[in-house]
C-alpha cells in the first residue's frame, strides 16, 4: 500500500516529467504527446506487470528525461533521491555514441542491470512495440518496424526471469506485431 510521500513523489515526478517533455511529440502521424510514453509505461508496469514499488513506479515516468531533455542527474537526486537516479540512468543511453553502439549496449547490458531497471526495460519495449504497430513514426518502412521487434526481443531475452507477466504480455505484443505487420489490412 502506498503512503502519503509515495503518493507525493509519484505526483512530483508526473509534473517534473510532463513539463520536461512539454514541447516533445512522438514521432507518429498524430505527433502524440511524448509524455503520453512515461505515463503508459509506468501504467504497463502497474497493470500487468504488477509492480507496487514506488522507485520502480516514479523511474519509469522518469526514463527518458536524462536521454532526451535537458534534465541533469543532479535534478533528479535532489528531487526523487538515488535510488530513482540509479535507475533512470540504468535505462538512459548514452547519446554520445553512435545509434548502432547503443543498441548493441542494450543488448549486451540488459541482463546486468537490477531488477527494477530490468523491469522498467520491458515495460518500454512493450509499449514501444505495440506503439510500432499501432502509431508508427512516420515514414518507418515494414521492414524497419520489423527490424525494431527483432532488436527489442534480443533485448528482452536478456531479462527473461525477472516478471513472467511483462514477459508474457512482452511475448504476445511482439507476436501480433509481427502478425500485422506481415499481414496488413486495408
Amino acid at each position: 500500500m502506498f503512503n502519503s510521500n509515495d503518493m507525493s513523489l509519484f505526483l512530483t515526478a508526473l509534473s517534473f516529467a510532463t513539463e520536461k517533455h512539454r514541447a516533445q511529440r512522438r514521432k507518429d502521424c498524430q505527433a502524440t504527446p511524448y509524455i503520453n510514453h512515461p505515463i503508459e509505461v509506468a501504467e504497463t508496469l502497474w497493470h500487468i506487470g504488477k509492480v507496487r514499488d514506488i522507485v520502480t513506479l516514479v523511474s519509469a515516468l522518469l526514463h527518458d528525461t536524462l536521454e532526451d531533455t535537458q534534465t541533469t542527474p543532479e535534478e533528479i537526486q535532489n528531487l526523487f533521491g538515488t535510488d530513482v537516479l540509479c535507475v533512470v540512468q540504468e535505462v538512459s543511453d548514452d547519446k554520445n555514441l553512435p545509434k548502432q553502439v547503443r543498441k548493441r549496449k542494450q543488448i549486451e547490458t540488459a541482463a546486468h542491470k537490477s531488477t527494477r531497471a530490468q523491469e522498467l526495460k520491458l515495460a518500454d519495449k512493450i509499449c514501444n512495440v505495440h506503439d510500432i504497430t499501432r502509431a508508427p513514426p512516420k515514414n518507418w518502412s515494414l521492414e524497419r518496424r520489423t527490424e525494431y521487434i527483432d532488436w527489442a526481443e534480443q533485448v528482452i531475452a536478456g531479462v527473461r526471469g525477472v516478471n513472467p507477466s511483462l514477459e508474457s504480455h512482452f511475448d504476445t505484443i511482439a507476436a501480433e506485431a509481427r502478425h500485422t505487420l506481415t499481414h496488413p489490412t486495408g
